[in-house]
């Protein structure tokens, strides 16, 4: 069981489950059974949304980029019926946001790309912030009435569009490969945005993050999540480790340490003793 096991062997199999490892990997690298590390993986993972949820709290941040990163649960939604759909099996949206100053993910919400979880997102996102901040978005619809509802008129607000084509000669297979950007749109639809801080590149980034260190999220392989509350658990480690651990590569500190909720970096071990 996890709890039997060494503090040693608890931080092994945390910190290769934050940089990519499948289940199996892990099963076959440290001898540990792959039931023992899934529960180990729910129980830490827990853990972390509760850290998240109570440290990422009165924050100063001046803009904010907003995106959302698709995954799916036991199968994609086009091969999922009614009944797979009422327990939770089909497509799963994780909505997300950062500080393009600190790198810090201050909220994220797993759900549907739906009006109720936009809605959510950005209650949850305007309840952290102390401040006015600009903030960029997509252009999904669903946003514009999120963000007046969960910030009012105390947000400078824009959308931005990317408009990307398929490199003439390219199979659909490759569909995979990224396209050739074509047009950028920027749309201000509330307040007085920078134009030149209208921008999800930062956000974009992360999600490549989160795609290459979250195994759950990573394309064609059959490292998805079964199970609904598994994969939140495994978004919510991730986002804690690249938060709290992880010493961005730009700012020669951790997200958290940027942006003054810690005064040092945390380690895995620490993750591990708090659950």
């Amino acid at each position: 069981m996890a709890n039997t096991l060494t503090k040693e062997k608890q931080v092994a199999v945390i910190s290769a489950l934050a940089e990519g490892n499948s289940i199996r990997s892990i099963e076959r690298m440290t001898e540990i059974h792959r039931d023992t590390i899934m529960r180990l993986g729910m129980r830490v993972g827990e853990t972390c949304a509760q850290i998240l949820d109570q440290k990422m709290r009165g924050l100063t941040c001046s803009r904010i980029e907003v995106d959302e990163i698709w995954g799916f649960i036991g199968k994609k939604r086009r091969n999922a019926t009614m009944t797979d759909r009422t327990r939770g099996i089909g497509d799963v949206w994780t909505f997300m946001s950062i500080d393009p100053v600190t790198k810090l993910i201050p909220s994220f919400i797993v759900g549907q790309r739906d009006r109720y979880h936009a809605h959510w997102f950005m209650d949850d996102l305007a309840g952290r912030l102390n401040n006015r901040i600009q903030l960029s978005t997509d252009g999904m619809d669903k946003y514009k009435d999120a963000v007046e509802n969960a910030f009012g008129a105390v947000v400078d607000y824009a959308q931005i569009v990317k408009e990307y084509s398929t490199p003439s000669g390219q199979e659909v297979q490759r569909r995979y490969s990224p396209g050739e950007l074509r047009a950028v749109t920027k749309t201000p639809i509330n307040g007085a945005p920078n134009p030149d801080h209208i921008c999800t590149s930062y956000i974009e980034r992360a999600n490549l993050t989160m795609r290459t260190h979250c195994k759950r999220l990573a394309r064609l392989t059959l490292a998805f999540s079964k199970k609904l509350p598994n994969f939140k658990a495994a978004i919510a480690l991730n986002i804690a480790y690249y938060n709290l651990v992880k010493t961005h590569g730009s700012l020669r500190c951790t997200p958290a340490q940027a942006a003054g909720i810690e005064s040092s970096a945390w380690t895995v071990g620490d993750l591990v003793n708090a659950a």
